[in-house]
């Protein structure tokens, strides 16, 4: 995709199932867009973030942040990212001097989330950062207090929070069209079959099946049950040399103030991808819930939960956009990702101690 045009830049969009809502890429100048910096240019950022960014109304890519020089000239190519909104990881701080970049979205491995975010708002921006939050509690306090300390936001990048379906099982939780809530099923994970897995292996940064894919299970069991869960128990298991150091495979239970009960699991050994809220008349499910398009779910009671077409990335941008210009309630603010690591680090806590934890 190096060197494309506009147009040629939508055409491997549509190729990619990304431009069903193309149109915004043209979008009048004159409005006001928030111009974001992507910090970090793995995967996620090259292939998910910022294709998402051309189909959003109210956001734009102006700057990226990284610590691989030769990775520049393809974003300068395919998005024409000016030398001055350049950044490495040393001089990140000069964003500050930048009114182009209103915006950074820290998109790194977990266990720099909280240096980053630091840097961001001590730079007078406003913090978009990728789940898990951070690796602890306290770290994720600070980041909320450095944030508040130079009154700018900070959302954490649930995407799954601003999909359709995902907040029609959020409506569920209130409304209870279903009864009360007896059981949540809840499972995310994929089978890596290779022998290199990055940093997702190293504990230092935030590897692990748990820090990686399990918040997805954790926060869609306190979502659907529209509560905070007062007890957890959890086991985990490593069988590959791989993850000597870090969780391969982790179950957990969580038990809420109404009694229901969530039972979720995550891994690396195998794929899982279904969400199912088992209620007193009856039940609803989602599957797969979690997946980059497609969720899509059912019900006891024969309804059928289309997929929607619109890109979840930049659905997720939009929202968290117009938060910063219209200075309305953030969708996922700090305080919802840091609930997520609270439970987190109870979840360790049970299985180094064999035990049930109370929160």
């Amino acid at each position: 995709m190096q060197g494309l045009s506009r147009r040629q830049l939508l055409k491997q969009l549509a190729l990619l199932g990304l431009a069903t809502n193309a149109a915004p890429l043209f979008a009048s100048s004159a409005a006001k867009r928030i111009g974001v910096a992507l910090v970090g240019l793995g995967y996620y950022s090259r292939d998910i973030l910022a294709p998402a960014l051309q189909l959003t109304r109210h956001c734009q890519l102006t700057g990226i942040v990284t610590g691989s020089p030769e990775k520049i000239p393809y974003w300068q190519k395919t998005y024409g990212i000016l030398d001055y909104n350049i950044y490495n990881y040393k001089n990140m701080h000069e964003i500050a001097n930048n009114p182009a970049i209103d915006v950074i979205y820290v998109v790194t491995p977990t266990g720099t989330h909280k240096q980053f975010t630091e840097i961001a708002a001590n730079a007078g921006k406003h913090v978009w950062c990728e789940k898990p939050m951070a690796m602890n509690a306290r770290e994720c306090q600070a980041m909320i207090d450095v944030c508040k300390k130079n009154k700018v936001q900070l959302t954490i990048g649930y995407r799954m929070q601003h999909e359709a379906n995902t907040r029609k099982i959020m409506q569920f939780a209130r409304e209870k069209p279903y009864g009360n809530i007896r059981e949540i099923i809840a499972e995310a994970g994929y089978n890596n079959s290779g022998d290199n897995h990055g940093w997702r292996a190293d504990p230092k940064l935030g590897g692990g099946a748990m820090y990686d894919m399990g918040v997805y299970p954790l926060n869609a069991a306190r979502y659907t049950a529209g509560e905070e869960p007062i007890a957890v128990t959890a086991t985990m298991e490593s069988t590959r040399e791989l993850y000597k150091d870090v969780d391969e495979t982790t179950e957990f239970e969580l038990e809420f103030p109404s009694g229901a009960r969530a039972k979720c699991a995550t891994s690396y050994a195998k794929n899982m991808n279904s969400l199912r809220a088992n209620c007193e008349k009856g039940w609803y499910e989602l599957t797969p819930f979690q997946s980059y398009s497609g969720v899509r779910g059912r019900t006891s009671k024969g309804i059928q939960l289309a997929a929607s077409p619109l890109n979840q990335q930049a659905v997720q941008m939009d929202n968290d956009a117009l938060s910063i210009l219209q200075n309305s309630p953030i969708i996922v603010p700090g305080e919802e990702g840091m609930k997520d690591i609270v439970i987190l680090e109870a979840i360790f806590k049970a299985v180094k101690n064999n035990s049930r934890v109370i929160m």
